[in-house]
C-alpha cells in the first residue's frame, strides 16, 4: 500500500504577503527545570517557557513550531546553566532549516529557598518569582533576569512621631520629678504602655538585570545578598523569640523607600557582570491607600 507523505503547508506554500517577522513562537509551555544552588544541591522546579525565533525569510508561510517545542522539552534532561541554554538557542535556530537567524527563550518560575528563623532555629521556605530571558542573534548571546524580593519596612517619620507620643505619655503618667524604675517598667509592659506604634508595610524590590553574554549571577546567593543589604527580609516559620527579634530589627532599620533603593543601587553597581539594571522599590503603605515607589536604572538611554 502506498503511504502518502503528510502535507507540510509551512514549507510547501508561500505566503500571499511576503514580509519578515521579528519573533514568532509559543508562550506558556510547561517545562521542568533543574538548577544547582550555591550549596551544590540540585533544585527541581516547574516553569513556563516562551520560545521564539525570527522569521527572516519573507516568502515562508510560517515557522516550524513543533520543532521549537521538542527543543525546549530537552530542559527535562538538563540543568539550567548558561552553556545548556546557549545550546538550546542554537538548536532552535538550526531546527528552522535556514529561515531563522535569531532565537529567544523566556523562563518564568518560583525559586524556592529554605530560610532559617532569626533566633529559634526553626526554618521554612520562601518563594521568589524569577524570569530569565535568553536571546541569540547573529553576533552574541544576551541574558537578562528579573527577581522579586519581599521585605519589611518601617517608616522613620512614623517612628519619630510614636516616640514623641511615648515621651508625652510618660510625662503625663509620671508627673513627679523622679520616677520609680519598677513602676515605669510595669507601666511600659501594661496595656496602658501601648501608646502608639509606627506604621510598617510589606515592601517589594523588583529587580531586572542585564548581563549580556557575561557569566550568570548565582540567583540564590544574589537574593540572600540583597536581603542582607535591605536588612529586614520577610520571615517564614517563627516563634515568639523570632517575632520579637524581627520587631527589634525593624526598629533599628527604619527606612523610607529612598533608603532601600540606595542600598540596592549601591550593591548592583558593584556587580561587575551586570551591564545594565532597572529596579523598582515599592512600599505598600499601611497609612495611605497608595504606595511609595522609587524607580532607578544604570543606563537611562537603553532598554533592558
Amino acid at each position: 500500500m502506498l503511504v502518502q507523505a503528510l502535507p507540510d503547508i509551512t514549507s510547501d506554500i508561500y505566503t500571499e504577503a511576503p514580509a519578515s517577522l521579528q519573533w514568532v513562537g509559543m508562550e506558556a509551555i510547561a517545562v521542568p527545570i533543574s538548577m544547582e544552588q550555591a550549596s551544590g544541591k540540585l533544585m527541581q522546579m516547574s516553569a513556563k517557557a516562551n520560545v521564539f525565533v525570527s522569521l527572516d525569510s519573507p516568502e515562508t508561510k510560517g515557522i516550524h513550531m513543533s520543532r521549537l517545542h521538542l527543543v525546549i522539552n530537552k530542559l527535562d534532561d538538563l540543568t539550567l546553566e548558561q552553556n545548556n541554554i546557549n545550546d538550546l538557542l542554537d538548536q532552535m535556530v538550526d531546527s528552522q532549516s535556514g529561515i531563522s537567524g535569531q532565537a529567544k527563550i523566556e523562563l518564568s518560575f518560583d525559586l524556592l529557598l529554605k530560610k532559617s528563623a532569626l533566633l529559634s532555629g526553626e526554618s521554612g521556605y520562601q518563594s521568589y518569582p524569577v524570569v530569565m530571558r535568553a536571546e541569540k542573534n547573529a553576533r552574541e548571546y544576551n541574558y537578562a533576569f528579573e527577581i522579586t524580593i519581599p521585605y519589611s519596612s518601617t517608616c522613620p517619620c512614623s517612628a519619630s512621631l510614636t516616640r514623641q507620643l511615648y515621651a508625652n505619655a510618660i510625662n503625663t503618667t509620671f508627673a513627679d520629678s523622679t520616677i520609680d524604675k519598677a513602676d515605669l517598667l510595669t507601666w511600659v509592659q501594661s496595656q496602658q504602655g501601648s501608646v502608639a506604634t509606627p506604621h510598617s508595610q510589606r515592601s517589594y524590590a523588583y529587580i531586572h538585570l542585564s548581563t549580556g553574554d557575561a557569566a550568570w549571577p548565582e540567583l540564590s546567593s544574589l537574593i540572600l545578598q540583597l536581603e542582607a543589604v535591605i536588612g529586614t527580609p520577610v520571615q517564614t516559620a517563627v516563634k515568639r523569640s523570632d517575632e520579637q527579634e524581627f520587631a527589634r530589627l525593624n526598629a533599628n532599620n527604619l527606612m523610607f523607600c529612598e533608603d532601600a533603593a540606595r542600598r540596592i543601587k549601591q550593591h548592583l553597581q558593584q556587580m561587575a557582570n551586570v551591564k545594565d539594571y532597572w529596579f523598582k522599590v515599592e512600599h505598600q503603605e499601611s497609612l495611605h491607600a497608595h504606595n511609595a515607589v522609587v524607580i532607578d536604572r544604570k543606563n537611562s538611554d537603553q532598554k533592558i
